[in-house]
């Protein structure tokens, strides 16, 4: 894939897999809503298979990670965008739109037929970007495992 790079101010958004801080994004997503408890093995076999976006800030030479986006994505016809965060602490400067504007102008995602992503809370973040709610979700059709994470074996 293709790598894509931008700056704002004192932050980067880029897509190179060798960014991802694979600690980071764990410590996050593993008390996120939607991923509670997820193993950090299954969280970095996801990565890798994956087209994954990080938000870093940069402090002189060193770069650290404050947000995050993964898509499943064929780079053809579709996307999935899921496990998007910003830390709590670098929300409201504008870096979900930041990070949200690099995926949607990636050079592979160009010209794809259907995004779709899930959101619980921030509808008004995707509306920007052109997302909707499902126009026909009686098409749609979903096996969800709640918990999933947390069971034990």
């Amino acid at each position: 894939m293709t790598l894509y790079e931008q700056r704002q101010g004192n932050f980067l958004v880029s897509s190179d897999p060798a960014r991802v801080d694979l600690e980071a994004t764990h410590a996050y997503l593993a008390r996120a809503y939607w991923s509670e408890g997820i193993p950090k093995e299954l969280l970095a076999r996801a990565i890798a298979n994956s087209l994954c976006f990080g938000v870093y800030e940069e402090t002189g030479d060193k770069l650290r990670q404050v947000g995050f986006s993964r898509l499943v994505t064929d780079c053809a016809t579709y996307a999935y965008i899921c496990d998007v965060f910003i830390l709590e602490e670098y929300r409201g400067q504008g870096l979900s739109k930041f990070m949200l504007a690099c995926i949607m102008a990636h050079p592979d995602l160009q010209g794809l037929r259907r995004w779709n992503l899930v959101t619980r809370d921030a509808h008004g973040l995707y509306r920007q970007f052109g997302f909707k709610e499902v126009a026909s979700p009686e098409r749609y059709m979903e096996i969800i495992v709640p918990g999933i994470y947390l069971k034990k074996e």
